[in-house]
């Protein structure tokens, strides 16, 4: 065999390799992969039901309604165009609240509910931690203060 062609003969094991490897990874990443939806998602392409996925949007003015346990918490998601009832059991994070921004990772129920298992909060830009706020606008000198 010529060297020309054990050449090729090894380039193209090694490309079957790296595509065998490729498959394997994506195969091996499908069932632990979630999906992130929004409520127009869901109402155009149906319910992903019995897998694990990610729905965010707002939070809907007026949707949240905490239970007497004190740690459920019922809510509908939106995105302007659809709307999702979502039910929650645990401590909400501390950026939780109306017309805000929240993704929640769960499952998708046979009647149209989002039964989540984590929540996260978003902020918007702007946001600054509450020990920040007070600290922005202190001005200091280098100079101690002489009373003069």
């Amino acid at each position: 065999m010529k060297a020309k062609h054990q050449r090729l003969t090894l380039a193209l094991l090694a490309l079957g390799a790296v595509v065998v490897a490729g498959l394997l990874a994506l195969s091996a990443l499908k069932d632990q992969a979630s999906f992130f939806y929004a409520p127009s998602d869901v109402k155009r392409d149906g319910l992903p039901l019995g897998r694990a996925v990610r729905l965010g949007g707002m939070v809907a003015d007026g949707s949240v309604k905490r239970a007497a346990d004190g740690v459920t918490v019922h809510f509908t998601v939106t995105d302007g165009a659809a709307t999702t009832p979502v039910v929650f059991a645990g401590i909400v994070p501390n950026l939780f609240r109306e017309k805000s921004g929240v993704v929640a990772e769960g499952q998708f129920q046979v009647d149209g509910r989002f039964v989540a298992s984590n929540l996260l909060a978003k902020h918007d830009e702007k946001y600054m931690p509450p020990e920040m706020a007070g600290k922005m606008h202190e001005t200091k000198t280098l100079a101690p203060d002489r009373g003069s």
